[in-house]
């Protein structure tokens, strides 16, 4: 599956980039994950956990920087997990990059993500993953921008070593998952795409 997904941050590329590649800093901003091993400045294993309902689901692996483009603030992340409970896996490969717009930066993110094993079937229908991940992203997105506006200017000695923030609560996927259905029939029934 493929999709694309964007958010806007208010910093100007250069500075956005930073932000985007200070790992341990932007993790706790992902619903649901966590930071376990920094294996090299390139490699990080962790976790996502995922609850849809009464399935509570936990991945475990590795992220590693296939390509960084830092002239031109791109980049490309290759990403394998397995649930914890044997009921497979997930694999993607996540190119990301920044565009300047009128107050910061647009951060585009273009994942193709693979599932296997019984953990496919809570994925079968494409648009269901697709609205899920652009409802993360956007939660991501979200807890990222709370966590710039709760900082002071930057300095160099604030920015050196910025506050980190609160970890992430695991994903209601519940919610998400009402949400994207409510969304869909909204869509129906007006006759027209809702844009994320």
């Amino acid at each position: 599956m493929e999709f694309d997904n964007a958010f806007e941050v208010p910093l100007p590329p250069a500075e956005a980039w930073k932000v985007l590649m200070d790992i341990e800093r932007i993790v706790p901003c992902m619903p649901g994950a966590a930071l376990s091993e920094i294996v090299d400045r390139d490699t990080y294993k962790g976790t996502v956990a995922v609850r849809l309902g009464p399935v509570a689901l936990t991945f475990a692996g590795e992220a590693k920087f296939a390509q960084i483009d830092a002239a031109n603030h791109r980049a490309r992340v290759a990403a394998q997990g397995r649930d914890n409970k044997g009921r497979g896996g997930a694999s993607a490969t996540v190119d990301f990059g920044l565009q300047p717009v009128a107050g910061g930066s647009k951060v585009t993110v273009h994942t193709d993500l693979s599932l296997s094993g019984s953990v496919a079937q809570y994925g079968r229908g494409a648009g269901m993953i697709q609205d899920l991940t652009a409802r993360l992203i956007g939660q991501f997105a979200e807890a990222l921008k709370a966590q710039l506006a709760t900082q002071a200017p930057a300095t160099s000695a604030a920015s050196a070593n910025p506050p980190a923030p609160p970890p992430a609560k695991p994903i209601s996927g519940l919610a998400l998952l009402l949400r994207i259905l409510w969304d869909r029939l909204v869509r129906i029934v007006t006759g027209r795409r809702q844009i994320f």
